[in-house]
């Protein structure tokens, strides 16, 4: 909550519509949300034409879903950390580059469960 406001928390509907505002803020100005979602539509139309069964269809809707969340939660990391330290910390940078270690791990990750899903759909 915001000091100084209310002790009330927003209902649920003001809360949702702060989560949407969030993630058109985030796709509007931030390039890898962008990318992110252009690798998962990809990712969806190869599935559609590979013809993935439901059990792949859910590893890939969690795995985009993840990869999407991750970026959100590396955007809102290096945002605060941009926030408490303008000017260049060594510090503010370790933490913005942990944060970005954590995105590329599991898009490390995802990019294997990717590989093993539609390399199963396509040969066995």
């Amino acid at each position: 909550m915001i000091p100084g406001r209310r002790p009330t928390h927003p209902t649920f509907r003001r809360s949702f519509l702060f989560a949407l505002q969030g993630l058109r803020t985030a796709i509007s100005q931030e390039r890898n949300i962008k990318a992110m979602l252009v690798g998962g539509g990809i990712t969806i139309v190869a599935g559609i034409i590979v013809g993935l069964d439901a059990t792949s269809w859910a590893i890939i809707v969690l795995c985009c879903g993840a990869v999407i969340a991750s970026e959100l939660v590396n955007t809102s990391i290096e945002t605060v950390v941009d926030l408490v330290s303008p000017e260049f910390h060594p510090l503010a940078g370790r933490a913005k580059d942990i944060a970005a270690a954590s995105e590329l791990v599991l898009c490390a990750a995802v990019g294997v469960v990717g590989i093993i899903v539609f390399a199963t759909a396509l040969f066995f």
